[in-house]
């Protein structure tokens, strides 16, 4: 048996795992482990049960490099999509930020970061030799650069754009309502919405 398991017990071993998410302190993952254990039949089974299905299903997509549990994703294989415009973005939570405001029905491709050389990641880390073959394949349009509007997400833009210069796709970037340092996972749809449309 494991020794972390057997000395802190189920719940114990629970609580740890918890602490590990985005958004939960070791505070918050006790009051979350309490009321998971206290309610097991209507909300801690069905997690269970969910967070397997999960493990085994989703996965990531071979042409954008969305989530989900089918291959390509729901999104790519949408023939209602605008195959024409490629939106890039940093991460799938961006790619959820931009769905919710229902204002955009191209495609999408995930890059899984920016550049940043704090944190280590160099352009050999991003899904880039992915996006330059999906667009010479299938040339779109043109190519919305939807990065964080920090200094990594222009520097990212700045790359992506010097990929594309040899080439008559189009390419934007958001513009207006995309406040200087933001990102797109913690701002409202209609400041998304608002920056999509005045993009340039």
């Amino acid at each position: 048996m494991n020794n972390d398991r057997s000395k802190d017990g189920a719940l114990g071993h629970l609580i740890k795992h918890l602490a590990g998410l985005p958004g939960l302190g070791p505070r918050s993952a006790r009051r979350a482990a309490l009321h998971l254990v206290m309610r097991k039949d209507d909300i801690l089974r069905p997690l269970a049960a969910a967070l397997m299905e999960a493990a085994e299903k989703v996965q990531t997509c071979p042409n954008c490099r969305n989530l989900d549990d089918i291959s390509p994703c729901r999104i790519c294989q949408d023939t209602h999509r605008d195959q024409g415009l490629v939106c890039v973005v940093s991460g799938v939570s961006d790619l959820w930020a931009i769905e919710r405001t229902g204002g955009y029905r191209g495609v999408y491709h995930v890059l899984g970061g920016i550049l940043s050389a704090l944190d280590g990641i160099s352009i050999a880390d991003l899904s880039l030799d992915l996006l330059k073959s999906r667009i010479s394949d299938n040339p779109p349009r043109e190519v919305i650069l939807a990065l964080p509007a920090t200094v990594d997400g222009q520097a990212t833009s700045h790359v992506v754009m010097d990929m594309l210069s040899e080439t008559p796709i189009k390419t934007s970037r958001l513009a207006h309502g995309m406040p200087v340092g933001g990102e797109l996972d913690y701002l409202d749809d209609g400041t998304i919405l608002t920056a999509f449309r005045a993009r340039g």
